[in-house]
C-alpha cells in the first residue's frame, strides 16, 4: 500500500477553512506596507502623530463605552471618568452636554440635600447658580423626593420653593403641577404614604403663597366626601398645616370644612382613634393654631407682594412634563447657558460670575468652617463652667483691690460674655455680704458703677428687687451688710428712689427677714442723711408714687401696722403725714351691733388717733362712754341710743363730745404710764408686736 503523498502545512490549512480570516490581519498588512514603504517612513514618530480632532473622537467614543459598560452594572474608576472627561471640551458635542447634565443633577442633589432653616439663605443663591431652567425637572424631582422622606423638613422646602418662584415661576408651577398628579395618582392607588406627603408638600405652598388656597380646599373636600379612617387622618393632618392661612385667607370655605369634620364626628361609623384626631383638630383651632403657625417666623423669607401665586385645580388637565427629567441633546447649547447667565446676573447681581469662579474654594471653606463650628458644638459642656470661671475672674479681682478706684479700673477690663452683665452686681453684693462687718468699700465700688451709665443703674435696681424677694435666704449678718449697701446707693442717689415701690410694709406681706432688711436700710438711710433731710425725701411729692408700699392708706390697719414699726425702730417723725391721715379719716357708718359686740369694742385699748376719731364720731361717742359702766350681757340698749342720737339737740351733743374727749384724755395718760413700765420690762419690739396685734397706733412720745 502506497503512502499518500505529504501535503505542505499552507496546503492543508487551506484545506480545513478555505474561508478562514487571517487571525492578525492588522500584523501582515503592516508588514507588506513597511515592506513596501521605504526604509526612511518606516520610523516610530509617523505612526504616532494624532490631530486634535482625533483625540476627541477617541476620549467620546471612549466616555461613550464607559457609559454604556457602567449602565451594565460594571464598575468604573471615578478617576478614568475624570480624566476622559477633561478631554472633551467641546461644548457642542452630545458627550460634553451629558457630562454638564449629570453635574447640574448631583449639584441640585447635594444643595437640595443640605438645606435648613440656618442655611436657607445661603443655599438659595448658590441654587440659582445652577442652570434652574434647564435643570426645573432636576429641582422638581429632587425636592419632592427628599420632602417625601423627611416630612418635618417640609416647611424648608416649601420656602425654598417659595424664593425660586418669585424668580423662575416656570418651576413652581412645575413643580405644583407635579404635586398635584402625584396626589391624584395615589389617591386612585389608596396610597396613604403619598398622599400625605403630598398633600403636606401642597399645604405649605399654600402657607407660602405659591399655590391657591382653593386647591387646598378641593383635596380637603374630595377627601371628606366619602370619609374613611384614612381618609380623614389625612384631611386632619392637611387641616392642621394649612388651617390658620385658610382662616387668614378664605373664612366660609374653613367654616365648610369644619362643619364636614363636625358631621364625621357626630355621623359616619369612624375609629376611635380618628375621632379623637378630629377632637384635637377642633382644640387647636380653638387655640388658634399656636402650634401650627402656618409660617415659622425663621421661614418668612419673602414679601408678599413678590410672590407669585399659581391658581391650578384639582381638575386642571396637567402635563407633567416627564422629559424634562432626562438628558436630550440641545444644538443651541451654549446660547441657552449665556442667556442664564445674563438671567442670574440679574437675580444674584452683577457679581456672580466672579462667584463662580471662586464657588469651589468657598465650598471647600464652608465645608471647613462647618466642621469646625460642629467640633465647637460638640466640646461645648452644659456644666456652667464659664460663668463659674467668670464669677472666679470678678471675686479674686475684687479680692486684689487695695481701693475701690484700683478695683472698678481693674473690673472694667473684664470680658463679659453677652448676657452675663447682671453678675457682676450680683457678685458684688455676694461679697459684700461675706464679710463679718459691711465694708464701705463694696458701697463705694457699687456707687461708681451705678453712676458711670445707665446699664449698671439699672443692673443694680434690679439686683435691689432681686435681693428683696430673696432677702429671707440670708442669716442675719449676710441680711444686714446687704441693706447697709443699698442704703449707701441710695443715700449716695446712686440709684433711683423707685426701687422701693418693691417694699409693701403690712403684715402679710412682710417676713421677719424683710422687716429686719428695712430697718437697717431706713436706719442706715437716717445715718448718711440726716433725718431732716430724710423726712424732705419722703415727703416730696415728685417721689410720693414710689412710697404708697412703704407708707399704706389704703387700709387703716396697714396704716397702723406701718406707724407701728417705724414708731418702734425709732423712726415715728417719718410717720407724722400718716398719724394725721388716720386722725382725719372718716369713719364709714356701721350697722347696728349687738350689746356684746359694742362692749368689746369699747373696751379695747386704742391709741390716741384712735380715741380721737371716736370722740370726734357724734354717733358712737354716747356708747363709747358707758362702755365701762355696761356688763357683759347680750341686748343692751345699745340699739336705742343710736336711735335717739339724730333727735339730740346740737349743744347736747357737743357737751357729749367734750366729755368723751376728756374720757379719752384720761385713758391716753393712763396708756403712757402702763407704756413706760412695759418699756422696762419687755423692750420697745415686745411692745410694739402687742400693741400691733390689738390694732394699736403708739405714739412718738412712748418710743424713745
Amino acid at each position: 500500500m502506497e503512502d499518500p503523498a505529504p501535503t505542505s502545512p499552507k496546503r492543508h490549512s487551506d484545506e480545513r477553512s478555505p474561508g478562514r480570516v487571517p487571525t492578525s490581519p492588522r500584523r501582515s498588512d503592516h508588514h507588506n506596507r513597511s515592506h513596501d514603504k521605504p526604509l526612511a517612513s518606516r520610523g516610530r514618530p509617523a505612526t504616532t502623530v494624532r490631530t486634535e480632532e482625533e483625540k476627541q473622537a477617541a476620549a467620546k467614543a471612549e466616555y461613550e463605552k464607559l457609559l454604556n459598560v457602567r449602565s451594565g452594572g460594571t464598575y468604573i474608576p471615578p478617576a478614568r471618568l475624570r480624566a476622559l472627561q477633561s478631554q472633551i471640551t467641546d461644548k457642542s458635542s452630545k458627550e460634553y452636554q451629558r457630562m454638564a447634565w449629570e453635574a447640574l443633577k448631583k449639584s441640585i442633589n447635594g444643595l437640595i440635600n443640605k438645606v435648613n432653616v440656618s442655611n436657607i439663605k445661603f443655599i438659595v443663591p448658590e441654587l440659582f447658580g445652577e442652570n434652574l431652567v434647564r435643570g426645573r425637572g432636576l429641582f422638581c424631582r429632587s425636592i419632592m423626593k427628599a420632602q417625601a422622606a423627611s416630612l418635618p423638613f417640609t416647611p424648608i422646602y416649601a420656602a425654598m420653593a417659595a424664593i425660586v418662584n418669585t424668580k423662575l415661576p416656570q418651576v413652581g408651577e412645575l413643580l405644583l403641577t407635579r404635586l398635584i398628579i402625584q396626589f391624584r395618582k395615589a389617591f386612585k392607588r389608596n396610597d396613604k404614604a403619598v398622599c400625605l406627603s403630598s398633600s403636606t408638600f401642597i399645604a405649605h405652598l399654600c402657607n407660602q403663597q405659591v399655590a391657591h388656597e382653593m386647591i387646598a380646599a378641593q383635596i380637603l373636600l374630595l377627601l371628606l366626601h366619602k370619609p374613611t379612617d384614612d381618609s380623614v387622618e389625612i384631611a386632619v393632618g392637611l387641616t392642621r398645616e394649612v388651617g390658620q392661612h385658610l382662616e387668614e385667607m378664605s373664612g366660609p370655605i374653613a367654616l365648610a370644612v369644619f362643619d364636614q369634620f363636625r358631621s364625621i364626628l357626630h355621623e359616619a361609623d369612624i375609629d376611635k382613634r380618628v375621632q379623637y384626631m378630629i377632637e384635637v383638630l377642633f382644640q387647636v383651632r380653638k387655640d388658634k393654631y399656636k402650634d401650627n403657625q402656618a409660617i415659622k417666623e425663621e421661614l418668612d423669607l419673602v414679601e408678599e407682594e413678590d410672590q407669585i401665586t399659581h391658581r391650578t385645580s384639582l381638575d386642571d388637565e396637567l402635563d407633567v412634563q416627564d422629559g424634562l427629567n432626562i438628558f436630550k441633546f440641545d444644538p443651541e447649547w451654549e446660547e441657552h447657558e449665556e442667556a442664564y447667565q445674563r438671567l442670574k446676573a440679574e437675580i444674584l447681581g452683577e457679581g456672580s460670575d466672579e462667584e463662580d469662579e471662586d464657588e469651589d474654594e468657598s465650598d471647600e471653606s464652608e465645608d471647613d468652617e462647618e466642621k469646625q463650628e460642629e467640633k465647637a458644638l460638640e466640646i461645648k459642656d452644659a456644666s456652667n463652667a464659664d460663668l463659674v470661671n467668670l464669677r472666679r475672674t470678678i471675686y479674686l479681682t475684687i479680692m486684689s483691690s487695695i481701693d475701690p478706684e484700683e478695683c472698678c479700673h481693674k473690673l472694667m477690663k473684664v470680658s463679659l460674655p453677652p448676657g452675663q452683665e447682671p453678675e457682676l452686681p450680683s457678685m458684688i453684693v455676694e461679697c459684700c455680704s461675706q464679710e463679718r462687718t459691711y465694708q464701705k468699700f463694696y458701697g463705694l465700688i457699687g456707687e461708681r458703677f451705678a453712676k458711670i451709665n445707665r446699664l449698671w443703674t439699672d443692673l443694680f435696681e434690679q439686683s435691689f428687687t432681686k435681693y428683696y424677694d430673696t432677702i429671707h435666704r440670708y442669716e442675719t449678718n449676710r441680711l444686714r451688710n446687704i441693706a447697709r449697701f443699698f442704703g449707701h446707693l441710695l443715700s449716695s442717689d446712686a440709684l433711683g428712689w423707685h426701687v422701693l415701690t418693691v417694699i409693701h410694709l403690712n403684715e402679710e406681706e412682710t417676713t421677719s427677714s424683710s422687716r429686719i432688711f428695712i430697718k437697717i436700710l431706713f436706719q442706715d438711710l437716717a445715718e448718711a442723711m440726716g433725718m431732716k433731710k430724710l423726712q424732705a425725701r419722703l415727703k416730696d411729692d415728685a417721689y410720693q408714687a414710689n412710697f404708697t408700699g412703704l407708707f399704706p392708706r389704703d387700709n387703716p390697719r396697714n396704716t397702723r401696722f406701718s406707724i407701728n414699726y417705724f414708731t418702734s425702730i425709732g423712726m415715728g417723725a417719718v410717720t407724722e403725714d400718716m398719724r394725721e391721715y388716720l386722725q382725719n379719716m372718716p369713719k364709714p357708718a356701721l350697722p347696728a351691733l349687738p350689746a356684746a359686740a359694742a362692749e368689746s369694742d369699747g373696751s379695747s385699748v386704742s391709741s390716741y388717733s384712735s380715741y380721737t376719731a371716736l370722740a370726734r364720731d357724734p354717733v358712737l361717742a354716747p356708747e363709747a362712754g358707758h362702755t365701762h359702766a355696761q356688763s357683759r350681757v347680750p341686748g343692751r340698749a345699745a340699739a336705742p341710743t343710736r336711735a335717739r342720737a339724730p333727735d339730740r339737740s346740737l349743744a347736747h351733743q357737743f357737751e357729749e363730745q367734750e366729755e368723751q374727749l376728756a374720757h379719752s384724755r384720761a385713758v391716753v395718760r393712763a396708756l403712757l404710764v402702763l407704756v413706760g413700765v412695759l418699756e422696762a420690762q419687755r423692750g420697745v419690739g415686745a411692745l410694739a408686736a402687742r400693741a400691733q396685734t390689738r390694732g394699736l397706733c403708739l405714739p412718738q412720745q412712748s418710743v424713745r
